[in-house]
């Protein structure tokens, strides 16, 4: 990949841009010059509504009407018949909002792959919608494929606050229970609840006869317990605090976390579900590949 390619997928250059739609367009083109060129191509449906020509749409989309009345290059947007319908839901409780060793919290790094993600599915006409939970579920959108849609999404995803604790378990089959249309699951979370709920509630899913991608999003801090050797940690999510010795439980400290994620990624393994780990630092390129493989799959 070139050093172009790797500079527009790097978190710590996609947080210093100023909007959450040039954080997606960006991470996309980055994505695309990575990979020369997209293996997908939607279909045209049911005429929707315009929007802005971007290079690298099938010209074939374009309307030449509105060219020639305007000397600008739109494209035709369609609604109904899509390639795919696809919910992204954000762990949003206040455990996300950690950061220490990135440049972006466990939440922004979430919001930002959100974002790149809601953009290349809807490039390839895969309507698109979001879920936003901590506790309980907060946001709720169902998936459409317009512009104007994808702008509101990308909005959302600029506001996220961390807040609340979490029960990652519970929203999860709230949402199952309201998605109605089967599709892509892509569940973006740091993952840090009961594993044996997460994992029910992910084959939740599953037996609704949903595709499921998991990303889990950790700081490299979190892998490493990379911290001074006194140390004071305060829990996020109620305030407790507690002092320790870090050398004397780093090794341990590691195995454990080691297990929880391996153990994580075997159990969704074994329930045909997508899982990848990232860290803050992780080049956005990677999580992106994983939806286009599970993607292809379903066709």
């Amino acid at each position: 990949m070139s050093e172009n390619a790797l500079r527009l997928l790097s978190p710590e250059f996609i947080s210093e841009l100023s909007n959450m739609e040039l954080r997606a367009r960006l991470i996309v083109e980055g994505f695309l010059i990575g990979m020369h060129r997209s293996p997908y191509h939607g279909f045209s449906v049911e005429f929707a509504e315009h929007r802005q020509y971007f290079p690298g749409d099938d010209i074939g989309n374009i309307d030449w009407k509105v060219y020639g009345r305007s000397d600008r290059l739109y494209i035709k947007e369609y609604e109904e018949e899509t390639n795919l319908k696809a919910y992204i839901l954000i762990d949003a409780s206040s455990s996300m909002g950690f950061r220490r060793s990135g440049s972006v919290t466990k939440l922004q790094y979430a919001a930002y792959l959100a974002a790149g993600l809601t953009y290349l599915m809807m490039r390839q006409q895969d309507a698109t919608g979001l879920a936003i939970y901590d506790e309980k579920v907060r946001r709720f959108f169902e998936p459409h494929l317009t512009y104007s849609y994808m702008k509101l999404l990308l909005t959302e995803l600029s506001g996220l606050e961390p807040r609340s604790g979490t029960s990652t378990a519970g929203a999860l089959s709230t949402l199952a229970e309201r998605m109605k249309r089967r599709g892509l699951i892509i569940v973006i979370s740091d993952f840090l609840d009961d594993r044996k709920n997460v994992i029910t509630a992910l084959k939740h899913f599953r037996h609704r006869k949903n595709e499921v991608i998991a990303f889990q999003v950790l700081d490299d801090s979190e892998l490493n317990l990379d911290f001074p050797d006194d140390a004071v940690f305060t829990d996020m999510e109620t305030g407790d605090r507690v002092s320790t010795q870090v050398s004397a439980m780093r090794s341990a400290y590691r195995r454990n976390v080691d297990a929880f994620v391996h153990g994580l990624k075997q159990e969704c393994f074994e329930n045909d579900i997508d899982y990848a780990l990232l860290s803050t630092s992780t080049p956005f390129d990677k999580a992106l590949t994983a939806y286009l493989t599970r993607r292809k799959k379903m066709y």
